[in-house]
């Protein structure tokens, strides 16, 4: 659900249909039904270590050896060799023994001994190393496209566990915008429920002070107007055009997607919405960015009961972690912004008894490297400006092309391990990972073995199975649990 700006009458009935229509079209053109044949169930079998899970997503490729995988250091200077460049960053020392991680996670490196770093997480080039195919392959566990539209990984959590609370949506995505940024239609495909059904989709908070506004009628609309609205939309899934061109099951699922956006308008959980309840201190303390704010309005909504809810520094083409030019610079800013706000987030939800049943996962879409181009033995087609064989301006000081070859996750509560570390990469460039390497698919799988789901999950669309992992082959790295 997202937040319309105010429309004339025809142009809202107009704009109710089109995003109807957006979203019936991702759906299958048949019900989607659960695999329950004796061979299709999988032997192992776990009890669930978390209730919830947070995906705190670094949006456009954060680069590992300039924030949690540190490697040589070496400042600025013209007319150094660019070869000779690793880390823009010097190490600092964390909680955890004889661990570092990069210069401006002070905060991140005092609570690291609460969690898991993973430093050996290894994507897929993919061919072209684009964003949006790399967004969606690892928000959903397929690389695009498919012939039936992959849900993401917060929808089939939605749709395998159900809601926590039934008043509060399963799936909540806080500080994305879908609209005038660039990529967006690539963005929405991973945005959404998919096959699964609309009632599944992500509930979306693009500015996270304005939550509350999502969860009351607009100011001025006096109570029976709002429910004449609610009625028409309804109705206009029901009975309008859409009607003859959908499946009963489609509108089905559409109708109970408005029924539970109604009745978390009429709950007092919907007060977990409004950060402005929260003492001055408590919000100074996340930060004033978006970011910051999507994390404590996380915090807020794992209290009243949320399933699975992700919060991003947000995806805009050569912003944020989008680091084409300008990369150390951007990564001082960059640093600013989530430092403070996870470690926050870590620490209230310890101090709440929360965090041992909810596991926090910090990750990108890949990592980034100042020469190489996705990784050594399949090197993909330039998609940044390379700079020449010495450092010349402040500019092409940092890491700037996308590298598939190894990048770092971490990983908090959940029944995951503390003080641990996983995985290992080479120590000059290539920094490839070179022990215990963890692809998308495993993990995915680890994420949904912390909730007790199989990752051999599968439902049948189009008279084929549809996994929750790809072809159900995910496996859960069991060395990260406790």
């Amino acid at each position: 659900m997202i937040i319309p700006p105010k429309r004339s009458a025809r142009t809202r009935r107009e704009f109710l249909a089109s995003t109807s229509a957006a979203a019936l079209a991702a759906l299958a053109a048949r019900e989607p039904r659960r695999l329950l044949a004796a061979e299709d169930e999988p032997a192992e079998k776990w009890e669930p270590t978390a209730d919830a899970v947070v995906l705190l997503w670094m949006a456009g490729g954060m680069a590992a050896t300039e924030t949690f995988d540190p490697k040589r250091y070496a400042p600025f200077e013209i007319g150094l060799a660019v070869e000779k460049i690793l880390s823009t960053f010097p190490a600092i020392p964390t909680a955890i023994d004889g661990v570092s991680i990069c210069e401006g996670l002070e905060n991140v490196a005092r609570v690291l001994d609460r969690g898991t770093l993973m430093r050996s997480h290894v994507v897929a080039d993919l061919g072209h190393v684009l964003h949006s195919r790399h967004q969606y392959h690892w928000h959903t566990g397929y690389v695009p496209p498919q012939t039936v539209a992959a849900p993401h990984m917060g929808a089939w959590i939605a749709k395998c566990l159900g809601p926590r609370d039934p008043a509060v949506p399963p799936f909540i995505d806080i500080g994305q915008r879908l609209e005038g940024i660039g990529e967006k239609e690539e963005l929405k495909a991973f945005h959404t429920a998919g096959f699964l059904g609309s009632e599944f989709g992500p509930f979306l908070i693009p500015f996270p002070d304005q939550g509350v506004d999502a969860v009351r009628p607009p100011e001025g609309m006096t109570p029976s107007r709002f429910q004449d609205r609610w009625r028409f939309y309804r109705d206009l899934v029901a009975k309008g055009p859409l009607a003859e061109a959908t499946s009963d099951w489609q509108r089905e699922s559409m109708a109970r997607s408005m029924e539970n956006a109604h009745r978390l308008l009429s709950s007092p959980k919907a007060a977990a919405f409004d950060l402005a309840s929260e003492p001055d201190a408590v919000r100074a303390a996340y930060g004033p960015g978006r970011f910051g704010q999507g994390c404590l309005l996380a915090r807020r909504l794992v209290e009243a009961g949320a399933r699975f809810i992700e919060v991003t520094t947000e995806y805009e083409p050569f912003k944020y972690w989008d680091t084409h030019e300008n990369g150390h610079s951007t990564a001082v800013d960059m640093k600013k912004a989530i430092d403070a706000p996870i470690a926050r987030f870590v620490l209230d939800l310890e101090e709440r008894g929360l965090l041992d049943r909810t596991l926090v996962v910090v990750a990108s879409e890949f990592s980034r490297d100042m020469i190489i181009e996705g990784r050594p033995d399949n090197v993909a087609p330039d998609q940044a400006i390379r700079p020449s064989t010495t450092l010349q301006e402040p500019r092409h000081y940092g890491a700037h092309r996308h590298f598939t070859g190894a990048g770092s996750v971490l990983l908090f509560g959940g029944g995951t391990k503390r003080a641990y570390v996983h995985g290992e990469t080479a120590p000059e460039r290539p920094c490839v990972a070179i022990r215990d390497k963890v692809s998308v698919e495993d993990l995915h799988a680890t994420i949904y073995r912390a909730l007790g789901i199989s990752p051999a999950t599968a439902f049948e669309v189009e008279r084929r199975p549809f996994y929750i992992t790809s072809d159900g082959k995910g496996r859960p790295v069991d060395a990260l649990f406790a």
